[in-house]
C-alpha cells in the first residue's frame, strides 16, 4: 500500500525555524543602526539651511559672520536637535537621546570651513566635541 506525504516533519520544521531565528539574529542590529542613521538625517539637513546663511553672509560681506544672528539664521530645536553653536567657522551640532543607539544627550557633530578659495565655502564634517557620535550613525559625507 503506497502512503502519501501529508505534511512536513517535526525536523523539518524545527530547521525552518532556526533559518528564520538566525536570519532576525543578523538583521535586528543594523536595522537599528539604520533607523539612528535616518534620524540623523535631520541635523545634517538643518545645518545645510544654517551653512546657506553663512555663505550668503560671506558673499555679501567677505567675512565670516561672527554668530548665527549676525548670519541672520539660528538653529532650530526639534525632537532630535537639542543644540547648536557657531564660533570661527565651526558649526557644531549636539543631539537628543532620543537619536537611539547610545547617543547620549549632548552628542555632537562639528562641521568646520576648512577653506574660502575664490568665494566658495567648503566644509568638513566629523565627530563633535565631549560627547562625539558614533562615525557609523553619520551620514557618509561626515564618516
Amino acid at each position: 500500500m503506497n502512503r502519501v506525504q501529508q505534511g512536513f516533519t517535526l525536523i523539518e520544521l524545527m530547521i525552518v525555524i532556526a533559518i528564520v531565528g538566525i536570519l532576525a539574529a543578523v538583521a535586528l542590529p543594523a536595522y537599528q543602526d539604520y533607523t539612528v542613521r535616518a534620524k540623523m538625517s535631520e541635523p545634517i539637513a538643518k545645518s545645510a539651511e544654517v551653512k546657506t546663511s553663512i555663505a550668503e553672509y560671506f558673499s555679501a560681506n567677505g567675512a565670516l559672520p561672527g554668530s548665527l544672528s549676525a548670519a541672520g539664521t539660528t538653529i532650530v530645536q526639534t525632537n532630535i536637535i537639542s543644540s547648536g553653536a557657531y564660533s570661527a567657522g565651526l558649526l557644531q551640532i549636539a543631539v537628543k537621546s532620543t537619536v537611539g543607539g547610545g547617543v547620549t544627550n549632548g552628542a555632537s557633530f562639528v562641521l568646520s570651513l576648512q577653506s574660502s578659495t575664490s568665494g566658495v565655502l567648503q566644509w568638513k564634517c566629523k565627530t563633535g566635541g565631549g560627547s562625539p557620535i558614533a562615525s557609523k550613525y553619520l551620514p557618509a559625507s561626515c564618516r
